[in-house]
């Protein structure tokens, strides 16, 4: 086997790599010396810059002393590849690297772009759409920044810098190798990470991404309903005024404790056409949307895969036919399933509060549930217990 050519074929593709680099605007990137990075290194590894220094002059003694060659040949030996790259090592070392992501940020916010949905037993609904929410959030938070401070891509061996006043968009950029971005206003690192078939995964870095990802998801609505799902803006076809002054009077009760808790349970129940799902609605629309809650519309089986996403401060999930889905455990039903106990534990807290990271988003999240159902007889009694179901109205009138 001729390894020869094997070589030869990877340096041929480095190189092609590298003037596609270069063609389509990455220029190549010159570290500049410094003088206080200089400084710590004579201060706090004198040895190990002084051994370099000597090896340096050592080595440029060698080839300029060289006897088999004449005095001018051995001058344009300082020219070389090989004796430019052992001034480029010590260049390197005396020198600050190109700037990279503080990997301590606790903030990080990934997506792979674009999300695929795949229909098999390992990937349920509720998966892709939680997937499209974050690729939503991320892209949307590029789209707030705008153009970064620096591009840096490292590859071959060198850094690559792209001119931000070329900047036009991510999908357009070249990405080889892996690429940093930085917004120094923001503090916030961008890491893009290329996969096969011209995939990308976007990663954002920061100590603080809340109030980015509290612009970026503002107006967001997921509706999930077997394999149907769609992320948007929630609808509301009859505002709250035109409802019954008595379902107004339960809003505003329903609005109050919203601003004073950061957990709520309500649960609404009536005949079919007295107006339930439609309230839900004109509720997250005009009163939980301006507070910056991200709605989740989602059909029984949703529900019970579902965990609140940990990057979003502000959650309000609405849950239609909720005596189908907390049935009362003591019926043959609902001792065929564990809906009841998943939705127990999301209305405690103890399924997405049950361990938290102090330092992270999770310790101010707040979580509104909205769920209607015809009757309240078929409900757990352990779920309208004080401290899960906050609020109960019942709706009377037929509502058109």
């Amino acid at each position: 086997m001729d390894f020869d050519y094997f070589r030869s074929n990877d340096n041929n593709s480095a190189n092609n790599n590298r003037q596609n680099l270069i063609a389509s605007g990455w220029r190549p990137f010159q570290r500049d010396f410094d003088w206080g990075h200089f400084q710590q290194i004579i201060f706090n590894d004198t040895q190990e810059l002084t051994q370099k220094s000597i090896n340096l002059v050592s080595f440029y003694a060698d080839a300029l002393a060289r006897k088999d060659f004449a005095w001018w040949a051995n001058i344009l030996n300082l020219a070389s590849d090989y004796t430019r790259g052992e001034f480029q090592k010590f260049w390197n070392f005396i020198t600050p690297d190109a700037l990279t992501p503080d990997y301590r940020y606790k903030d990080v916010l990934s997506t792979e772009t674009p999300i695929v949905q795949f229909v098999n037993r390992n990937s349920i609904p509720i998966d892709y759409v939680l997937n499209l929410l974050q690729e939503i959030t991320v892209l949307r938070v590029l789209r707030l920044l705008e153009r970064p401070d620096i591009i840096t891509q490292y590859y071959s061996e060198r850094d690559f810098y792209f001119p931000v006043e070329k900047f036009v968009n991510w999908e357009r950029l070249d990405v080889i190798n892996t690429v940093y971005a930085y917004w120094s206003q923001h503090d916030i690192w961008l890491q893009i990470d290329p996969y096969d078939r011209g995939r990308r995964q976007y990663t954002l870095m920061s100590k603080n991404l809340a109030p980015l990802i509290n612009k970026a998801t503002y107006d967001l609505a997921v509706m999930l309903s077997g394999y149907q799902s769609r992320v948007g803006k929630v609808h509301n076809q009859f505002p709250i005024r035109t409802f019954p002054q008595e379902i107004q009077d339960f809003t505003d009760s329903v609005q109050q404790t919203i601003l004073n808790q950061n957990q709520l349970a309500v649960v609404v129940h009536g005949e079919p056409g007295t107006g339930k799902t439609a309230w839900t609605q004109s509720v997250a629309k005009e009163i939980l949307v301006p507070l910056g809650y991200v709605i989740f519309i989602l059909d029984h089986d949703a529900i019970t895969n579902f965990v609140p996403p940990s990057y979003l401060e502000r959650i309000c999930i609405i849950i239609n036919e909720a005596d189908n889905l907390a049935q009362d455990r003591a019926s043959e039903v609902a001792q065929y399933n564990n809906k009841t106990e998943h939705i127990l534990a999301l209305l405690d807290g103890t399924l997405y509060q049950s361990v938290i990271d102090e330092s992270g988003v999770q310790i101010k999240q707040r979580l509104v549930v909205l769920m209607t159902c015809n009757t309240t007889e078929r409900l757990d009694p352990a779920m309208l217990r004080k401290g899960r179901v906050d609020l109960m109205c019942e709706f009377t009138r037929r509502f058109v």
